[in-house]
């Protein structure tokens, strides 16, 4: 069944219309993040919460967050052409599903990414959108927000509003043409999501991550990461409050196929705490391997349309076997003047 799937969406991209653009490096990624993902960052996701401190890890729990994630949408860059000659339309950049990318969205572009999971082998299910904004012409700097929708850690509960991520990352080092990158991101974790339905962390947090992105050859990235989040005054359904920590490494390899489709291969760890007793926590592991793929529809307006789809299976102690479905979508395109 998953190959059949492969193959209709294997010939949806060589039919799909493409339309006339510059050249560019289907490798030159100018964005990122994400999702990620409820572990860190929109992103390595971390526990986002409902977090560390009501739920077991598993493919419900993680999002693509933020942070996670990205593609090239600069059509009528002429600095951005590659130098590799061959494409004739812009290619994807990087757009993760669970690992975050080093790279800052391009200044005078904005992205919009929706994540959905959900676990084959149960009920949970996580939704989450997020919003990249760059606000200055270097770029160094970048603003989003990440926010959840769940289906709950408690029997009987029902989905609603998950916790929010407001992020801030700097492009310390490199960006979408340097063979290295490094941008790190501050994000704070707003409670904003039900902790007695097991939707919300139930306090205030930080998350931080590190995210590395390596161009190994002109057809292949790797990106690297590590995370942590901090609950100082997490809850438990019952009303339990301590303080929650967790830690994520994830790492992943793109291989461009085409300028339009790439071929993804991700790994996520995840270590974070849930709160058991008042003043008391416990530790849960959670190790995801995430093959997939993604492909984009590009418009002379400077539009780019990335669906994506994946399978996560978990492979660590507490869920070995259990596997599911990551459906990804971003809308990438210019807004106001241009930077010169």
């Amino acid at each position: 069944m998953i190959n059949r799937l492969l193959l209709v969406m294997l010939m949806a991209v060589v039919q799909a219309p493409t339309l006339e653009a510059q050249a560019v490096d289907p490798f030159k990624e100018q964005e990122e993040e994400r999702s990620a993902s409820l572990r860190v960052g929109a992103r390595p996701r971390m526990s986002f919460s409902a977090g560390p401190s009501t739920r077991k890890p598993g493919f419900a729990e993680t999002y693509a967050s933020a942070a996670a994630r990205r593609e090239s949408v600069q059509a009528g860059d002429a600095g951005a052409q590659s130098p590799a000659a061959g494409a004739s339309e812009p290619g994807i950049a990087d757009n993760s599903f669970l690992i975050e990318e080093a790279y800052n969205q391009e200044y005078g572009v904005v992205q919009h990414i929706s994540a959905f999971q959900r676990a084959i082998s149960g009920d949970g299910w996580e939704y989450s959108f997020t919003q990249e904004w760059p606000f200055n012409p270097a770029p160094k700097s970048q603003l989003s927000y990440t926010v959840f929708g769940t289906s709950g850690g408690v029997p009987g509960s029902s989905g609603g509003i998950g916790d929010m991520l407001l992020n801030y990352r700097y492009q310390a080092i490199g960006d979408g043409n340097a063979r290295v990158a490094f941008s790190p991101r501050a994000s704070l974790l707003v409670p904003s999501g039900s902790a007695r339905h097991g939707r919300g962390a139930g306090g205030v947090g930080m998350q931080f991550n590190l995210p590395v992105s390596w161009k190994l050859a002109d057809r292949l990235v790797t990106h690297w990461n590590a995370g942590t989040t901090i609950v100082p005054r997490a809850k438990d359904p019952v009303g339990n409050t301590a303080t929650t920590y967790g830690y994520s490494l994830g790492q992943s390899f793109i291989y461009s196929a085409s300028p339009r489709l790439n071929l993804m291969l991700e790994t996520l760890f995840d270590s974070s705490q849930s709160v058991v007793a008042q003043g008391r926590a416990a530790w849960e592991n959670s190790v995801i391997v995430n093959p997939g793929f993604r492909w984009a529809h590009n418009f002379e307006s400077g539009l780019q349309i990335v669906p994506g789809i994946a399978f996560p299976v978990e492979v660590g102690n507490s869920g070995r076997g259990n596997w599911g479905i990551f459906l990804y979508l971003s809308f990438e395109h210019p807004f106001g003047k241009r930077a010169p």
